[in-house]
């Protein structure tokens, strides 16, 4: 997968933690031991805007959370790629082209034929009240709009996303 995957400090808090000698964050930052929730955070299409996406990914990976972050003007198939490839509970799509309705479901439906439905997708960028439901619709567990705090974001992943043994 050379060249496909930016990892934005991909074991966040826990890297420095290991080298403490300290147990990885859980999500809730309880030391459990279980592994950190992963998220593959992409940019699919032409859409060539991504500094929301990498705030993002910032604030999921400073809450103790594995991001991946894939880089620009990825394609539905190489995002789902990477997300089997690096086990991921979630992905987080930005999209502020207007081509939402078929990136979305191009990568929703990828999933589902992979028998990965079980990882969920969420999203965010300017997407127009009336998709909103179309996306739901379609398996798009969440979308986050222009607005939407870092910390609503980390709330939601925490609470609608699972990782094993949680």
């Amino acid at each position: 997968m050379t060249g496909l995957l930016e990892v934005i400090a991909l074991h966040g808090p826990d890297a420095e933690r290991a080298e403490a000698g300290a147990a990885p964050l859980d999500e809730g930052g309880a030391g459990s031991g279980t592994r950190p929730l992963r998220i593959v955070v992409a940019k699919p299409g032409l859409d060539g805007h991504d500094r929301g996406a990498k705030v993002v990914a910032r604030a999921l990976r400073d809450a103790g959370m594995e991001v991946i972050y894939t880089g620009l003007h990825q394609t539905p198939e190489q995002i789902v790629q990477a997300a089997l490839a690096e086990d991921a509970d979630a992905v987080g799509l930005s999209v502020l082209s207007g081509a939402h309705l078929t990136l979305f479901r191009r990568v929703v439906d990828l999933l589902a034929e992979a028998e990965a439905s079980d990882i969920v997708v969420f999203g965010g960028g300017i997407i127009p009240e009336a998709d909103r439901a179309l996306l739901a619709e379609m398996g798009v567990a969440h979308v986050f709009t222009p607005g939407s705090t870092m910390a609503e974001i980390v709330d939601w992943v925490r609470t609608n996303v699972a990782g094993p043994g949680r």
